[in-house]
């Protein structure tokens, strides 16, 4: 039997409005009979609203007359007539416009050269294109290689930003957690690789040179020290 609509709401207006037993309303609910007994005690539930399975046909009254004239027999669920209409439906695979399905593999190349994390599963699905297709662009196999070149699938309107956006947050944290999972630990982004730092401590001793030329001398280093003697030494005779 499928799970019914607001099983706990549905168990409050039982236990309020007929005379079920504990067990008889927690099998039909899909609860446990001590939890049912909690319900009719006011430890369980208390703010909860009951809901009427036959008004909004879950159950018959015929069923619920039948339970209760005897304390052996469990109620069948009701299968509205309306069920089928209110099970999720697959999404529909993206249709592309046909003016613009010759931009799609710019926009593969895209994807491959800026966020090599996303899937090909994720692209084909968000392109509407075949992983076959992908395949082609990444190897440079496509009949038309020489004229593809990396284009933002917003600019080129086959898809929206924030569309884009949510797309590469999901692939980034399923990379970190496979990343965790192989023991390969985030890049720090503060850490440099040795030849870069090398580079930089070079540059930085070429800017304090620069520096040290920039500074203007002083009247000392330009005229000499000033000495000073007694006016007597300075006068002559």
């Amino acid at each position: 039997m499928s799970d019914i609509l607001m099983p706990k709401a549905t168990a409050v207006w039982l236990v309020d409005n007929t005379s079920l037993t504990f067990e008889q309303i927690a099998d039909f609910c899909g609860l446990h009979p001590l939890e049912v007994r909690g319900i009719a005690d006011g430890e369980v539930a208390r703010d909860i609203r009951g809901a009427d399975p036959i008004g909004n046909g879950q159950l018959t009254r015929e069923e619920l007359d039948k339970a209760q004239a005897s304390a052996d027999y469990r109620m069948k669920q009701q299968i509205s007539r309306h069920a089928e209409l209110l099970k999720p439906q697959k999404k529909a695979p993206r249709y592309t416009p046909v003016s613009r399905r010759q931009d799609r593999p710019d926009a593969i190349a895209w994807f491959l050269r800026h966020h090599p994390e996303v899937t090909d599963a994720q692209i084909s699905k968000i392109l509407g294109t075949t992983k076959s297709t992908i395949d082609q662009v990444r190897h440079r196999t496509h009949w038309n290689a020489a004229n593809i070149k990396p284009i933002d699938p917003v600019t080129l309107g086959l898809i929206g930003q924030l569309e884009l956006d949510a797309l590469v947050k999901k692939a980034a944290e399923k990379k970190a957690k496979d990343d965790l999972k192989k023991g390969i630990l985030p890049e720090d982004p503060t850490l440099r690789p040795a030849s870069e730092t090398g580079h930089l401590q070079a540059q930085d001793e070429e800017e304090k040179e620069i520096r040290a030329a920039r500074i203007e001398p002083k009247a000392e280093d330009v005229f000499g020290k000033a000495t000073f003697h007694d006016d007597e030494d300075d006068l002559e005779d």
